[in-house]
């Protein structure tokens, strides 16, 4: 399943359980020899929401949040419940999963926050607007973790040089527990378009949490309007702050296509 091309193996845990390990991750999201996906979802058992979700990125480690594979989720529980409105527990933190008159998935993401020893970074960093130095260009970069830490640049970048430089910054001496990188063309006050690469999962056609963590910072800023249309190759998010900072991310998901995995 997929939001905007981000997609996803999802793994249904709440009937028969069962465990990816590492390598196995490896070689099925490989694309060239594998399924190829983006990250691995696990729906478990929850008595506080009507689902549980693990995240594992393509490399295989342990991912914090996705906002994409969120929706994709709210839309499977929304079907599977026949309502309108579900919850799932992701890490601490409860979502809320809304299906739309025009069918479009709306998630309440949590709120945002810019406190350096959260995102988290090493002691050498002192200042919230980070500036890194990568094959003799600066770069200028607002953190944020909104749920994963997201490291915003507000340029555009070509697609050649973002396969260059997001390696790079994603595995910097600063981030610890590394960081998704993301690259952000203001068109207007309504429209931004954004390039992303994701810590474990490289170069992405969509990433919602990076969605959330542009509009935040760029609202924070003044820079664009609250809600604000946050776009990607293959369509765009609605992201809405709410009053109390946390965030609604609308937008469409795919179909979900059942397949057989032989490991």
């Amino acid at each position: 399943m997929d939001g905007l091309g981000n997609d996803f193996l999802i793994i249904d845990n709440r009937i028969e359980k069962i465990s990816l390990n590492p390598e196995q991750i490896l070689k099925l999201s490989d694309r060239k020899s594998g399924i190829g996906f983006d990250q691995v979802i696990y729906i478990e058992n929850s008595t506080e929401a009507d689902a549980e979700i693990r995240y594992f990125n393509s490399d295989g480690k342990k991912a914090d949040a996705c906002g994409n594979g969120n929706r994709c989720i709210s839309d499977i529980l929304i079907k599977e419940k026949n309502k309108d409105n579900v919850t799932f527990k992701v890490n601490s933190f409860i979502h809320r999963g809304t299906k739309n008159a025009d069918s479009l998935i709306s998630v309440l993401m949590p709120k945002p926050t810019v406190e350096l020893s959260k995102i988290p970074v090493t002691h050498e960093v002192k200042s919230n607007l980070l500036t890194v130095n990568i094959n003799n260009k600066k770069f200028e970069g607002h953190l944020i973790n909104v749920g994963n830490p997201h490291i915003v640049f507000f340029e555009k970048i070509s697609d050649d040089e973002l396969l260059k430089v997001g390696p790079q910054i994603e595995n910097l001496k600063y981030f610890p527990d590394r960081i998704n990188v993301t690259f952000a063309d203001i068109k207007n006050q309504d429209n931004i378009e954004i390039n992303v690469w994701e810590r474990g999962a490289g170069k992405t056609l969509a990433c919602g949490t990076a969605a959330c963590a542009t509009a935040y910072i760029s609202s924070d800023l003044k820079l664009t309007k609250n809600p604000v249309n946050i776009h990607f190759q293959k369509g765009h998010l609605l992201i809405k702050i709410n009053p109390d900072k946390t965030m609604v991310m609308t937008g469409p998901v795919s179909e979900k296509k059942e397949i057989e995995v032989n490991l």
